[in-house]
């Protein structure tokens, strides 16, 4: 995000003309459940259904089970940040409102805007907040339950990973940034359980003693290598007009959609305090964080389903041009992670680097073990958007729309449902007795390892299946056909393995990170594929 340029930008379009209203636009929603569908990114964690993503066959077939889980894990619900179409257009709005009623306290915001006579912005900037750390938590008991209870043959009753389970103690990874350490140990706290065992122990000692398991913590916020927060030394996506194409086509859009908004809550506002689209979006966002710190907001209430749908669009449009497949370094900042993925399916160690991967921490078992259970890996929004480009998983090389209000509701590219705050990618190895065992339609919850026939000497054949947010994803949607030949969202081991030959030359790193090129029309919607190249159209190169 870069503030300056995106603000000087954005000042040019915060007025433009009113588009017509359409019938959904008439009714203000009210609904919070509803409306908080509509945040993108930052909308709080709710689990997709098992066939969202189009996957027909969500059960686990006969003779099969997980062997192995990795988790991508994206910290929980935070203060908004300091970039100008998030916490400083917020800010800017709050102190707006501030100023004019410290100036002129006889005048006063009527209606649904009386609220703001007495108003008091209150948010803090980009930590966790308490209501993310419940998130986590939440998060590291439902990992526990789905996969931690077969995959270390629970017990009856056991509620939480057991140290005596297994002599080698699972290794976490965070970053160094402040909400992604303390998501860490909020998902921590509710995989291992010390805080709900059945003999109290308010000390925590099993936890704070570092019995239970190891963590590595990866700098951040320089220009380190970091596969968690690779934007750090790609050093491209510092350019504006390279990293941030995002950001600039997020503006245009919402002077399309916000006009009808705005003035029809201009009609509450006193003489002399003007509305501009820019104040309107920022009331938008402000409902959003406030009900991610404290629950609540009476901005929230203010605006219409279709006009929700808007701000939804301007998030998508954002992260698709900033991370995703519209920007030449969306592979880039998602293929350090993969080569980790990979290396771990494979076993073996990253002896060196030549992505974000810091191999200093990969070549060895002491921070980059393998051949473990589970692996739990603490991250951002946009390496798991970056992470899925980089795989090629065409079914989110959808582009949302510029101009389109409202948007298209069956979009594939929706951030709410791939990246909520404490959204998770999770990578399953699944062990099977067959090569090609039949698929099971429906659901079966999974009692104990072997309850639909797996045996663990006899299942040779190794498949893959991964899920966003509880959602199977469809395998048959990378590029290339290697895992195309299910309804169930199985790939063979090897045929995803195979998928993912090319990645890295597709993301063409070096290039991508480090080359000096020019995009000669950065606002018009193209989509690079996640990459650039000498060859790529409308860029100059040198």
């Amino acid at each position: 995000m870069h503030m300056l340029a995106v603000l000087a930008y954005g000042a040019t379009v915060a007025n433009a003309a009113a588009t017509p209203l359409t019938k959904r636009q008439e009714d203000l929603l009210t609904d919070i459940n509803v409306i908080q569908q509509y945040w993108g990114q930052v909308s709080p964690y709710a689990d997709n259904a098992e066939n969202f993503f189009g996957v027909n066959d969500v059960g686990l077939p006969d003779g099969c089970q997980i062997e192995q889980v990795h988790t991508l894990q994206r910290h929980a619900q935070r203060f908004p940040t300091s970039s100008m179409e998030d916490g400083e257009n917020d800010e800017n709005f709050a102190s707006k409102v501030k100023n004019f009623t410290s100036a002129n306290p006889k005048a006063a915001f009527m209606g649904p805007l009386a609220f703001l006579n007495s108003y008091e912005y209150i948010m803090g900037e980009s930590y966790l907040t308490g209501i993310g750390a419940a998130t986590e938590f939440q998060a590291g008991v439902a990992f526990w339950n789905r996969y931690g209870r077969t995959l270390y043959n629970s017990s009856i009753g056991q509620v939480s990973f057991n140290a005596s389970d297994l002599g080698a103690k699972p290794v976490l990874r965070t970053t160094s940034q402040s909400r992604i350490e303390n998501s860490q140990i909020n998902w921590a706290l509710g995989f291992f359980g010390p805080s709900f065992q059945f003999t109290p122990d308010p000390t925590l000692s099993s936890f704070v003693n570092g019995s239970l398991f190891d963590v590595v913590i990866i700098p951040e916020g320089g220009t380190e290598n970091n596969t968690l927060a690779s934007y750090d030394s790609c050093f491209n996506d510092d350019e504006p007009l390279v990293g941030s194409l995002g950001d600039y086509d997020l503006y245009p859009y919402i002077a399309k959609y916000l006009p009808a908004a705005t003035a029809r809550l201009q009609k509450y506002a006193p003489e002399g305090f003007t509305l501009n689209t820019n104040d309107t979006y920022a009331m938008q966002s402000i409902c959003a964080y406030e009900t991610n710190y404290i629950g609540s907001s009476d901005f929230c209430p203010l605006f219409t389903e279709d006009e929700w749908t808007g701000f939804e669009n301007t998030l998508d449009i954002e992260y698709f041009y900033d991370y995703s497949f519209g920007n030449p370094t969306g592979r880039a900042q998602g293929i350090g992670y993969l080569q980790e993925l990979l290396a771990r399916l494979k076993n073996q160690y990253i002896a060196s680097s030549n992505s974000s991967v810091n191999s200093t921490l990969d070549d060895n078992g002491a921070d980059f073990p393998l051949a473990r259970p589970f692996y739990a890996d603490l991250t951002h929004d946009d390496i798991i958007v970056s992470v899925l480009t980089a795989m090629s998983f065409d079914y989110f090389r959808e582009a949302p729309s510029l101009s389109q209000y409202p948007p298209d509701p069956e979009r594939h590219f929706r951030l709410n449902t791939m990246t909520p705050f404490g959204g998770r990618l999770i990578t399953k190895v699944i062990g099977c007795a067959d090569a090609d065992p039949t698929p099971v339609h429906n659901h079966r919850t999974q009692y104990y390892p072997t309850q639909y026939g797996y045996d663990p000497s006899n299942a040779s054949h190794k498949f893959i299946r991964m899920r966003l947010n509880n959602g199977m994803l469809p395998m048959e949607t990378i590029r290339g056909g290697d895992c195309s030949y299910r309804t169930d969202g199985l790939c063979k081991l090897e045929s995803f393995l195979a998928s993912q030959d090319n990645a890295y030359s597709l993301s063409n790193y070096d290039y991508a990170c480090f080359a000096n090129y020019t995009i000669t029309s950065p606002f018009n919607g193209n989509d690079y594929d996640g990459t650039i190249s000498e060859s790529t159209p409308g860029v100059t190169h040198g």
